[in-house]
């Protein structure tokens, strides 16, 4: 690592020749540089130099460029042997704490001389009442109410990934994971009464996590993503604009933007009802309902304005929230989302019925995000992608997630709504109208054979499906049912 440090000290100082400007930080053995702006130091310079420097400074950008790229390759192999983990660190007040009092806490890759920070929201469902929070207690992974089991250091997929091939924009940021023990989507404020009683504090959490990062360098930082999935990334919206104003009455000017992957649910009937007695099977209205006051939720301000007390649950449902967000947020979201599908009791689709409750939940989620001016929505049945080691390979109109998220990125950058280049798309919504329609899709898996497969014939074997009878009772041919469904 020592010699990595000297070249990168080489290669620090050519790039500030280059680009006309220093780079501030000091070197260890978790270094990172922030090279994701070299795509756009065209732009930079039309700014800042004149014509002649911009020409010398072209012919040296290739050559700097290449020699970055081995060393983020060096620096990779580096993180085989243990240097690219999170850490893990508790927060420093005590009293902030998990469903069982347990102290709460985040996981760390510091990367010196990086101005740009990550911070990751876990998800993993909720309670809502005292039957559902304690059968939440005794049935799920205990990690999700406690910290008393979790390991001392984490490693990231997808967008945490210290690898630049598997993420190309983010590998070098500060990049913090918080886990998810409070049950609440991220919202609570309500704090541990008594030994038999459970703490929701998630809000809480996530601004004391903040608080630990700010002397660590995040105040004078440039950028904050802020990003969760499912749980989390419901979290991310219903904390986005809260976090913000935090950080500027903490006197910092880092410029918080949000991500929000599987988290944007919506609040429509069940297919078919049922007794709200379990997380799985409960409404989400309903759940939510009774949520908000258990926790003690917190909502967007100016979302809870336009809503009586009563009626501020809505504010967790993120086409609610979003027009009322001052802080910028991209959404992902499968047009069919497991999750939201378990919710809604839809059960497996059999009958012309399901298949046309299925076939509307992609249209209605659909039109929630037309105005959202950041978005990738694959018309998939699948839950989560961010944090996914494969999560490049799902695209829309030939774009990948990490390609539209940094074009989104860079018109925040800009100023713009979208950038002049007109391979730069940031806002792809699937027009596709059934799950798995989109060829990029994730494959499904046979659970009895393991076996990859499409979705329609998987269906077919699983429950039998009569593609002729179906396509009778649509009043279609059953071979152009079939190509409607796989086209």
């Amino acid at each position: 690592m020592l010699f990595l440090a000297v070249v990168l000290l080489v290669l620090v100082r050519e790039g500030s020749e280059v680009f006309g400007r220093s780079v501030g930080g000091h070197l260890s053995d978790e270094f990172a540089i922030d090279v994701t702006k070299l795509a756009d130091s065209e732009a930079l310079m039309t700014q800042t130099l004149g014509r002649t420097q911009r020409r010398k400074s072209r012919k040296k950008r290739p050559n700097f460029e290449r020699k970055m790229k081995d060393l983020a390759e060096a620096v990779h192999a580096c993180g085989s042997m243990g240097f690219t983990d999170m850490k893990l660190h508790k927060l420093r007040n005590t009293s902030v704490t998990c469903n069982d009092g347990s102290p709460a806490g985040y996981y760390l890759r510091r990367s010196h001389g990086s101005k740009r920070w990550l911070l990751f929201l876990e998800g993993g469902w909720y309670c809502f009442d005292q039957a559902s929070c304690r059968n939440r207690w005794a049935n799920m992974p205990r990690n999700l109410m406690s910290s008393k089991g979790w390991p001392d250091r984490k490693k990231g997929n997808g967008i945490l990934s210290p690898d630049p091939e598997e993420n190309p924009y983010w590998w070098n940021a500060n990049t913090v994971y918080v886990p998810y023990c409070s049950s609440d989507v991220w919202s609570g404020m309500s704090p541990r009464h008594d030994k038999d009683d459970f703490a929701f504090m998630g809000a809480l959490i996530l601004q004391e996590v903040l608080r630990d990062l700010l002397p660590l360098g995040l105040k004078n930082s440039k950028t904050l993503l802020l990003s969760g999935s499912s749980a989390g990334g419901t979290g991310v919206i219903l904390n986005l604009d809260r976090s913000a104003e935090f950080l500027r009455r903490e006197g910092s000017s880092v410029q918080v933007q949000g991500v929000a992957d599987s988290g944007w649910f919506l609040d429509n009937k069940q297919y078919m009802p049922t007794e709200c007695t379990e997380t799985l099977s409960c409404a989400p209205t309903e759940a939510i309902r009774r949520g908000i006051q258990w926790w003690n939720g917190q909502v967007p301000e100016r979302c809870a304005r336009q809503y009586s007390k009563d009626e501020q649950w809505r504010c967790f449902f993120g086409y609610r929230a979003y027009p009322t967000l001052q802080a910028p947020l991209f959404v992902i979201q499968w047009l069919f989302d497991e999750a939201q599908m378990m919710v809604n009791n839809v059960g497996t689709p059999v009958d012309k019925e399901q298949w046309n409750y299925i076939h509307n939940l992609g249209v209605d989620l659909r039109k929630t995000l037309t105005n959202v001016t950041g978005v990738f929505a694959p018309a998939c049945l699948a839950h989560t992608l961010i944090t996914k080691s494969d999560w490049m390979t799902v695209q829309m109109k030939g774009v990948s997630l990490p390609n539209a998220l940094h074009c989104w990125e860079q018109s925040l950058l800009w100023g713009k709504v979208e950038p002049q280049e007109p391979t730069c798309v940031s806002q792809l919504v699937d027009s596709c109208p059934w799950p798995h329609c989109n060829p990029t899709c994730p494959k499904l898996r046979n659970p009895f054979t393991g076996e990859e497969m499409d979705f329609i014939p998987l269906m077919m074997e699983l429950v039998g499906i009569d593609m002729n009878a179906i396509a009778e009772q649509m009043g279609m041919d059953p071979d152009d049912l079939v190509r409607m469904l796989t086209s």
